[in-house]
């Protein structure tokens, strides 16, 4: 009877410890990605004071094609210390963190030998792929 309960009592301590992963995965990419684009909004305005003052100083920035295209751009702008790439890698980081914790749900579920959850959390990895290929091949 003990074992049993002992049992049940470790296979909720695991549920527990996969569910504060999924959540320490998911609070750790907010925040960084939050403060990815907090700083990089502060470098932006540090480097050109005038966008504080003059709405036109503000034009190149906000148009379109301003903002690095490539991870390629963004890398080289991020060593450069550009404001814009920051706040891009801020944003591409916020887009990462649910693929992030779909991926991370594959391996619990995998470890757990729940089968069924394991396809479908897989199926769902897979779209999420899919889509930022198709995205990324349109345009």
């Amino acid at each position: 009877m003990n074992s049993a309960r002992d049992e049940r009592s470790a296979g909720a301590k695991e549920r527990w410890s996969a569910e504060a992963l999924i959540s320490a995965v998911l609070r750790i990419g907010v925040t960084a990605s939050l403060c990815l684009i907090v700083l990089g909004t502060l470098v932006s305005f540090v480097h050109h004071p005038s966008y504080l003052s003059d709405p036109q100083a503000l034009r190149p920035l906000t148009k379109p094609g301003a903002a690095p295209r490539t991870l390629g751009e963004v890398a080289t702008m991020v060593a450069e210390w550009q404001g814009q790439a920051l706040v891009t890698l801020g944003l591409l980081l916020l887009l990462a963190t649910p693929i992030a914790r779909v991926a991370l749900s594959i391996a619990i579920f995998t470890r757990e030998r729940d089968r069924a959850f394991t396809i479908i959390t897989a199926a769902v990895f897979c779209m999420l792929v899919l889509s930022f290929l198709l995205g990324a091949a349109g345009g």
